[in-house]
């Protein structure tokens, strides 16, 4: 899966760059969000991407000391991004807990949210880029960037960015994008693979409301794709089963 979606990525990236000059897209961590940087890294067609004309961003980040392994920026440098010829002025990861904020998550999210907030043209549709894709992990429990089941983050209505405390995933304190920042994304793609993903993905794709299952939430303004591989799939009914399914 993690190369199929590296190939279809990749594609989309061009377009946009072709389309607009440039592009920009948002990363996740995880499991899922890892394999995909690393099937990039290997692909013989990465270099079909003008790096130096792509914006990168980040869904969620762990609260922690800047070059723990931990953190998802530390992840996606070694897996693919020091790799390639990225501007480093187009590379906005969220602010570390030994920055310059200190341990105050909720100043460091408020100045993830004005970097946002000035990357946004005036066509954009929020105080937010209108990212040409925004990938998300889809944990066990359904939550999306660290956006958790019946947390406060996932009600949030007017926040790009927030600061998450207590999150039943450790490490307990993050940063994430809100509901609407995600959903001012031209695509949002949410990624699950492996049965212990099933039950999730089912619970999401019926409808139970963003509290309760906060990926069924999140979409993007033009497309929202799940990608999927077959052990994910496994408990969705019949007639959501496509045969793209890899």
């Amino acid at each position: 899966m993690a190369c199929a979606v590296a190939a279809r990525l990749i594609t989309k990236v061009v377009d946009a760059q072709a389309a607009r000059g440039a592009a920009s897209v948002v990363l996740t961590g995880g499991r899922n969000g890892n394999a995909l940087l690393a099937a990039l890294a290997e692909s013989p067609a990465r270099d079909a991407v003008d790096w130096a004309r792509l914006d990168v961003w980040w869904g969620d980040e762990r609260f922690l000391p800047d070059g723990d392994p931990e953190r998802n920026v530390t992840q996606a440098r070694e897996a693919l991004l020091d790799a390639v010829p990225l501007d480093p002025r187009r590379v906005h990861a969220m602010p570390p807990s030994d920055g310059g904020y200190g341990s105050d998550v909720e100043a460091a999210a408020a100045a993830y949210a004005t970097d946002l907030a000035a990357a946004a043209g005036p066509e954009d549709h929020a105080r937010v880029p209108a990212f040409d894709v925004l990938m998300l992990g889809v944990g066990p429990d359904t939550h999306v960037a660290s956006l958790f089941p019946e947390h406060p983050g996932v009600r949030e209505t007017k926040r790009t960015v927030i600061g998450v405390h207590g999150s039943p995933k450790p490490p307990p304190v993050r940063i994430s994008l809100t509901l609407p920042a995600i959903r001012a994304a031209r695509e949002v793609w949410l990624l699950a693979a492996g049965e212990d993903k099933a039950g999730a993905v089912a619970l999401a794709l019926s409808s139970p409301g963003e509290v309760q299952a906060p990926a069924s939430g999140a979409f993007g303004r033009s497309r929202t794709l799940w990608l999927l591989d077959r052990a994910a799939a496994a408990k969705l009914p019949p007639e959501m089963y496509p045969p793209s399914i890899s």
